[in-house]
């Protein structure tokens, strides 16, 4: 039997295992750096396996290696995020969240299943490849500043050092079955920008006696558009979006201040430095314009993520030989954040995405909604997809 057949074998000899390690993640969601449960749940599953992990890494993540022959001459990375979503869940499984207001709506417990099960089929597989495959079960994705970045921080990416970062996430407008690639730019940066814009608050019959803080804000919003359509490069993706207003007033009270919640997310540094320097700028200059104030504070998330082309061109062309190239697909760039971005731009990294819907079975849900489901079926492949390109990456013995 070849190794193809062999990764192929025992990914579904696994695959109803691994179900039920999904469903139990699914059931006990836990928030960004608070995964406790979850991290003691995966490194005893991976202890059974036979493997020495590693726990505590910033706070909850969990690290281990599964050496081949010869695990001194080359070593890959694979990433999973664990935690989940403040998010109430309105489905009705056998595996609904226990933990109410909690919910995997993000697919880290398909993410961390994956990569449990890559792991079991390749500790069956040690006499099969040469190097090494370091496991990265990361804390906090969804909230800044990442895990990632403080995985990084605590070397992750040292002792060893892997050549390369190879993540995967859920896409929920894949048909399961399908696997798709992006080379190049792929994610945007993610800032949160908080304004606060302070006037003298009043009755409304009489707004000549006020500075009106509804007003500047309305003003604020509409000039700071011009940041994205009159100052970047059309090279440069960008995206600015307000999408929250608090302003306590009444029909007939001007308040005293106004805060507005928003996002400006980028595929380029050197760009996103400028655009928030122009918003800064540009919301307290008009403020003061209209004789208020604007405070600004900005929230840096995340970088942009890149994938690095040669990386993924090969990913790609493993994902071919493992799925059919019918089931390789191109990805678009998409304006959400993924903390994964962290590794990319420090290692050469590939990021790709794992199809879960089944229209048929009305598993349609967008990420980050109280209804996200997937396909189970999707288990099976993403775990043995992940240690086929690991395997095909490192060489076979």
């Amino acid at each position: 039997m070849d190794l193809l057949e062999k990764v192929k074998g025992l990914a579904k000899d696994f695959s109803a295992d691994s179900v039920a390690i999904r469903r139990h993640l699914h059931a006990n969601p836990e928030l960004s750096f608070e995964e406790y449960k979850t991290s003691a749940f995966v490194a005893q599953k991976l202890r059974e396996m036979g493997l020495e992990p590693q726990e505590g890494v910033a706070g909850t993540g969990v690290v281990a290696m599964v050496k081949g022959k010869n695990p001194d001459k080359k070593v890959i990375g694979l990433r999973a995020d664990m935690d989940a979503l403040p998010i109430l869940e309105a489905n009705e499984v056998p595996y609904k969240s226990k933990n109410e207001g909690v919910m995997h709506a993000c697919g880290h417990d398909v993410h961390t299943t994956s990569l449990l099960g890559t792991a079991r089929i390749l500790s069956q597989l040690k006499d099969d490849f040469e190097g090494t495959v370091k496991l990265v079960f990361q804390p906090g994705e969804e909230k800044v500043p990442g895990g990632a970045s403080l995985m990084i921080k605590e070397g992750v990416l040292e002792n060893p050092r892997p050549f390369g970062m190879i993540g995967q996430h859920v896409a929920p407008n894949l048909p399961v079955g399908k696997i798709g690639f992006r080379e190049g730019m792929y994610m945007a940066s993610t800032d949160e920008i908080y304004l606060t814009v302070k006037g003298k608050g009043g009755h409304g019959a009489a707004p000549d006696q006020c500075i009106d803080p509804i007003l500047i804000a309305s003003h604020i919003i509409v000039a700071l558009q011009q940041i994205v359509s009159r100052n970047r490069k059309p090279t440069n993706p960008s995206v600015l979006t307000f999408g929250k207003i608090v302003g306590l007033g009444a029909t007939n009270v001007i308040p005293n201040e106004v805060k507005i919640d928003g996002t400006f997310r980028n595929m380029n540094e050197e760009w996103r430095a400028k655009g928030l320097e122009l918003i800064e700028k540009m919301a307290k200059t008009m403020a003061e314009s209209m004789g208020g104030s604007c405070e600004v504070y900005i929230g840096h998330g995340y970088p942009y993520l890149e994938n690095n082309p040669d990386l993924t061109r090969k990913m790609r062309s493993y994902a071919t030989e493992f799925m059919g190239a019918e089931n390789v697909v191109d990805l678009d760039l998409w304006m959400a954040g993924e903390d994964f971005a962290f590794y990319s731009q420090v290692i050469d990294s590939c990021f790709y995405r794992l199809g879960i819907r089944n229209e048929e079975k009305g598993i349609i849900s967008g990420v980050h909604t109280p209804t996200f489901d997937i396909d189970e079926g999707a288990i099976e492949i993403g775990m043995g997809l992940m240690a086929w390109n690991a395997l095909r990456e490192l060489g076979e013995h």
